[in-house]
């Protein structure tokens, strides 16, 4: 375990029978047990590191942040380790120092369309549901990882998520655009559904706090104070979802 100012992390924990690994990030110190937070990274595979800026920060505001590697490009498209990914958190949160009954499911980019069709279908996991699910700079006009057609089809089609949906995108993101989240949040807004939507002005990578380096294909953590500045925003969210 490191230290680092408010926040502890804990590196490299297996998660489940797949072998992927987890990294958990905490408040040094809570007065009571903090929400805890499950947070998917985007298409690349295994990619948990990418998240770190934006899970210490949210750490520091306050909640247990779980971090999964998970590979997009696995034959089932990564369902098997999203999955197990939501069973360690129902198991484990608690051990962690979290609160088990106020649980936010979280994601970045691909992460943040299965989030939301895990909202609108909790059968498809095992009939779970967190306290709120917050999806940064998602796209909601394809298919999840769990089999279920688009968000924005569903929703057309009478389905309904079971927990408030909290969105944030970067209004200057060029890879996924913020109408996306614009579109879903008026869908749900249509239905009288609760749902919230903060644009800040950040790229796809900005609004996780990092930037991207096209050298090594990566997103990495951001120096500048603009770009922190504006992906804090998405901390807020995954911190005070819960409640």
């Amino acid at each position: 375990m490191t230290v680092d100012l408010e926040v502890d992390v804990e590196h490299g924990l297996p998660y489940g029978p797949s072998g992927k690994l987890l990294d958990v990030y905490r408040p040094a110190a809570a007065a009571v047990p903090p929400p805890a937070v499950l947070l998917w990274h985007g298409i690349g595979p295994d990619e948990r590191d990418v998240l770190a800026p934006l899970a210490r920060t949210a750490a520091a505001l306050g909640a247990v942040v779980l971090v999964p590697d998970w590979r997009p490009d696995a034959e089932d498209r990564g369902r098997t380790h999203l999955l197990e990914s939501l069973a360690y958190l129902r198991e484990r949160a608690a051990l962690h120092g979290a609160d088990p009954e106020r649980t936010v499911l979280a994601g970045w980019s691909t992460g943040a369309t299965s989030a939301v069709g895990a909202a609108l279908d909790p059968d498809a996991v095992g009939g779970w549901r967190p306290s709120a699910v917050v999806g940064v700079a998602g796209r909601f006009d394809i298919p999840d990882r769990f089999g279920g057609a688009a968000a924005l089809e569903r929703i057309a089609a009478g389905a309904a998520p079971a927990v408030p949906v909290h969105l944030v995108h970067g209004s200057e993101d060029p890879v996924v655009p913020a109408q996306h989240s614009r579109d879903l949040a008026a869908a749900l807004r249509a239905r009288e559904l609760l749902v919230t939507l903060d644009e800040c002005p950040a790229d796809h990578a900005g609004v996780i706090m990092t930037a991207y380096d096209p050298a090594r294909n990566r997103c990495v953590p951001a120096a500048d104070e603009g770009v922190l500045a504006a992906g804090r925003r998405a901390a807020e969210l995954l911190a005070g979802a819960a409640g």
